[in-house]
């Protein structure tokens, strides 16, 4: 089937549209699993904890290793199965986050680190990624009204969420035929028609290619 993630940084908007999209997805007749990273899968799970928690110290490099070990468990045991099952599989971040986050925010180098994921994640890649556009400033604003804490990640100084922005968009120069950008800053009806589109327009085009064979 379709594999869709969406990407931001941490306040953009995307994982309450995620659930709005399996729900509008669901109920338009399609088999949905909608899942996260990092996480997803209970010994992912359990490695989120672990990079996440304030508590954590870990270099760049074992951030970065956490974060992939964590998509190789999720992926072979939960998408991958899912995707050979039919289903539309909707992944709240993936490997671009780790791309823009430690690969460029954390200044370890993108290529290097999407050589090692290459390597570990194999050919599964998205069918689409959706990036939810919104500047830092905004989303921290968003993060500062939500009644919840923050996690380790979360609460990195303006600078390092910048770079995190900045990654992204060389990320969407790079990738433009898979990621697509829409609009954070609407209201959530407006940006879920956005999103909902993206995802109509991927499937029908995957619908069309196999037809003309």
């Amino acid at each position: 089937m379709i594999f869709i993630t969406l990407e931001g940084i941490d306040g953009s908007g995307k994982t309450t549209i995620a659930k709005m999209l399996k729900d509008s997805m669901t109920q338009k007749g399609f088999k949905v699993l909608l899942t996260r990273e990092p996480g997803g899968e209970p010994l992912a799970e359990k490695i989120r904890h672990m990079i996440l928690d304030h508590e954590s110290q870990p270099t760049h490099w074992t951030e970065t290793l956490l974060y992939i070990a964590a998509r190789k468990q999720h992926l072979d045991k939960i998408i991958v199965p899912a995707l050979k099952s039919g289903t539309l599989v909707i992944c709240d971040r993936f490997m671009d986050s780790t791309s823009a986050y430690q690969g460029h925010a954390r200044n370890i180098g993108m290529a290097d680190v999407d050589e090692v994921q290459n390597i570990v994640l194999g050919s599964t890649k998205p069918d689409l990624t959706i990036f939810f556009d919104i500047t830092p400033n905004e989303a921290q604003a968003r993060l500062i009204n939500r009644k919840r804490a923050v996690d380790r990640i979360e609460k990195e100084k303006s600078n390092f969420h910048n770079a995190v922005y900045e990654g992204y968009q060389i990320l969407i120069s790079e990738h433009s035929d898979r990621i697509k950008v829409v609009d954070a800053r609407k209201t959530i009806q407006e940006v879920l028609t956005q999103v909902e589109f993206l995802v109509e327009n991927t499937i029908n085009e995957r619908i069309n290619r196999k037809n003309a064979r």
